[in-house]
């Protein structure tokens, strides 16, 4: 009887003759958040993903918890939260399509809009740069060429410059409002004067993640443009203002003649029966997240008033978050942080986003900045 065969060494030579699609080596990998250290006499506190500090509602948890039924498959229409949404935001129903967090919608959309077509060059999507830096990855997963524009001086999207990038292959360009990381939020003339410069086949995306954390009166809010630009997709999540991030619920909502694509490119059950259950009953109680929601604006205040105070230039923060334009000093001031027992996100040596969190952590987050000498507009 002959040895048997090493399984180990022969699936490893077979390993070396299997290769992955050639986008996946050119693509950035994602990084998450950090959880904290462990630092001896120090409670320590997560800062570096933009979650919400403060657990679901009640009310939310007791309607997890009564969900037992998970050896069903869940409604693949989210029938129950699509029409509790379109009494919520005023919109039909046929008019949303839910995604496993706005993440989730944003690949839907790029599944039914751009990708590689047959026999030609690949579509492009236009997004500002630095931005959630999932776009680069979504985008080309999906088979579109990334089209980077970036920001301006204070953080902002360059909205001429989006719009000069727009060429024949263009089929959907990305706005991040607020932008994640730098915080600012578009105004509304802003966007309609970029939509009147973009062709009507080409798709616009509002990414408004942050929108409940907004209080700029002239901030963008895209549900007015929705109904009035047909090419118009705006996408929404329960992951932040809701505190429901390990759910996975999002949302896009556009016209009919762009849902009834992307109900053919949404992803099969995509939000669990736990999850619809959590967003129906969070949006029944919508009073107690706005509450919450303004506590956090309340923190987010106090961190930029102290920041300020200190000298340091920051920009507008519409989000759950603040960015620190710290250059080559980004590496040591996140050192410094994690010293503190604070995670914060760094990004290369172009700076540092900085979630609001408990109010103890931002209490110790500013003390750090109040001895750092190193900050953006310090002299």
């Amino acid at each position: 009887m002959s040895a048997p065969e090493n399984h180990t060494d022969a699936a490893a030579e077979q390993g070396t003759s299997i290769h992955p699609r050639s986008v996946l080596g050119r693509l950035p990998r994602y990084a998450a958040g950090k959880p904290p250290v462990v630092i001896e006499g120090l409670e320590s506190y997560k800062l570096s993903s933009n979650e919400n500090p403060l657990p679901p509602l009640p009310a939310v948890l007791e309607a997890i918890a009564q969900q037992t039924a998970i050896n069903r498959y869940p409604d693949p229409m989210t029938t129950t939260l699509r029409s509790e949404l379109a009494d919520f935001l005023g919109v039909p129903a046929e008019d949303i399509v839910t995604g496993a967090g706005s993440l989730g919608a944003l690949n839907q959309v790029l599944a039914a809009f751009a990708g590689q077509n047959e026999f030609e060059a690949p579509d492009e999507v236009i997004y500002p740069w630095r931005s959630f830096e999932a776009y680069p990855i979504c985008v080309g997963l999906a088979g579109a060429k990334s089209v980077q524009v970036p920001l301006l001086p204070d953080a902002t999207h360059d909205l001429d410059g989006m719009a000069a990038a727009i060429t024949d292959r263009t089929r959907v360009i990305l706005l991040c409002t607020p932008n994640n990381p730098t915080g600012p939020a578009l105004t509304e003339r802003q966007v309609r004067d970029f939509l009147a410069r973009v062709p009507s086949h080409v798709v616009v995306i509002l990414d408004e993640a942050y929108l409940e954390f907004v209080r700029n009166p002239e901030a963008v809010e895209g549900l007015q443009l929705y109904r009035d630009y047909p090419n118009v997709i705006v996408l929404r999540t329960f992951s932040k203002a809701h505190g429901l991030a390990g759910l996975r619920v999002g949302y896009s909502i556009s016209q009919p003649a762009l849902t009834q694509h992307l109900r053919v490119s949404a992803t099969p059950f995509a939000v669990s029966q736990v999850a619809e259950h959590a967003a129906v009953t969070s949006l029944r109680h919508i009073g107690e997240v706005r509450e919450r929601v303004q506590s956090i604006v309340d923190e987010r205040t106090r961190v930029v008033d102290g920041l300020r105070e200190f000298g340091w230039a920051i920009p507008e923060a519409e989000g759950n978050f603040v960015w620190l334009s710290l250059g080559e000093n980004t590496p040591e001031f996140a050192a410094l942080a994690e010293q503190q027992a604070l995670s914060v996100r760094a990004f290369g040596t172009e700076g540092i986003r900085v979630s609001i969190g408990e109010a103890e952590a931002n209490s110790r987050f500013l003390a750090l900045c109040a001895t750092y000498t190193k900050g953006p507009g310090v002299s």
